[in-house]
């Protein structure tokens, strides 16, 4: 472990994260599901979506630009569906809320299909999709972010990562979860770099002038690359038109900046799938056979110098259940702004 690494328990992180929130206004029960969203990104081993986002959730809040109490408003409901305004609440209250509502739709109709505007950045998708599979549902989660990758065989931003998460329960084995940006990596995990001022892997984005950079403030001043090339540019796309254009929320280069407009609202935009499972199979015969397609694909040949393979999200899990064991690595850099933090917002820095 790094000397630059500080090993902290999970729990105390979160109970930190929550107080700070309510210092700030927010409600208790609203305060903890951001902080819960925050240190379970860190327990999954994403620390770009874990708490090294306080500072800039926490000024967002303070210059107005975020507001402190979640309000969700209908704007449009028919049968398989919602048109919601998330009214510049905090992404991932937000994000919980309607997934609360997009289950109990699909409990009626089968499927919900949910558009959300006037939203902020609202952590990782595979937060929302995991609340789907305890009522034996398929979910889809995506949003849309600030314009960090040119389109394929550009050198200026336009698209942002845009995420999307689908998750599927299964019966006796891990529920398959996929979460990932469209480009190659998410921008947070340049950001954490930058910070940290370590190097980037070669062919995670460009600098200005379109050439490939391992230097993180390059990467920022350039853009990132799209998974896949092309298909990821396609992806990145759709997601842009499912969450943004659909939703009425802003889109590629329209949306606000989260690190340096402290003066608009970002208006980013969502989408949310929920699939009842019960209204096309009986369930367990559902989750048998993905028990099945699950043992097959792991035990299937491996190819030289691989000891396992693995299904979506499960290394996660792994992580995750080490983690609050042992405790989350946090990086010193991040370990004092939580620190700065606690001090100017009057709040007990118990980590």
């Amino acid at each position: 472990m790094s000397n630059n690494m500080k090993i902290i328990q999970w729990e105390p992180l979160r109970d930190l994260c929550q107080k700070l929130y309510e210092a700030q206004g927010m409600p208790a029960d609203e305060a903890f599901l951001v902080a819960d969203s925050l240190v379970d990104a860190d327990l999954s081993g994403v620390e770009s979506h874990g708490v090294s986002r306080m500072p800039i959730y926490m000024k967002r809040i303070e210059e107005k630009v975020v507001t402190n109490k979640c309000r969700v408003e209908v704007e449009k409901e028919f049968p398989g569906g919602l048109a919601l305004n998330a009214c510049n609440s905090m992404g991932i209250v937000a994000g919980v809320k309607v997934m609360e509502m997009g289950i109990k739709k699909a409990k009626e109709s089968g499927f919900a299909f949910i558009t959300v505007s006037h939203s902020n950045h609202f952590g990782t998708a595979a937060y929302f999709t995991r609340q789907a599979l305890k009522e034996n549902m398929i979910a889809f989660a995506a949003t849309n972010a600030p314009s960090t990758m040119a389109p394929w065989g550009g050198i200026k931003a336009y698209l942002g990562t845009n995420p999307f998460s689908v998750a599927i329960p299964a019966g006796d084995q891990l529920p398959i979860i996929m979460d990932m940006a469209t480009s190659v990596v998410a921008q947070g995990k340049i950001i954490m770099a930058a910070k940290t001022n370590e190097s980037i892997p070669e062919g995670w984005a460009i600098n200005k002038e379109g050439v490939v950079t391992t230097d993180p403030k390059e990467a920022l001043e350039g853009t990132v690359l799209p998974f896949g090339g092309p298909k990821g540019y396609g992806i990145a796309l759709l997601v842009d038109i499912l969450s943004g254009i659909l939703s009425g929320a802003m889109f590629g280069p329209h949306l606000n900046n989260m690190w340096n407009d402290f003066e608009n609202p970002q208006n980013v935009g969502h989408c949310f799938a929920i699939l009842d499972i019960s209204k096309y199979i009986e369930v367990e015969s559902f989750k048998s056979r993905i028990d099945q397609m699950i043992q097959e694909i792991k035990t299937s040949p491996k190819a030289k110098g691989v000891e396992e393979i693995f299904m979506p999200g499960e290394i996660e899990h792994r992580k995750s259940m080490k983690r609050r064991e042992e405790g989350i690595p946090v990086s010193s850099v991040v370990y004092e702004d939580l620190k700065a933090l606690a001090e100017k917002w009057n709040v007990a820095f118990t980590i």
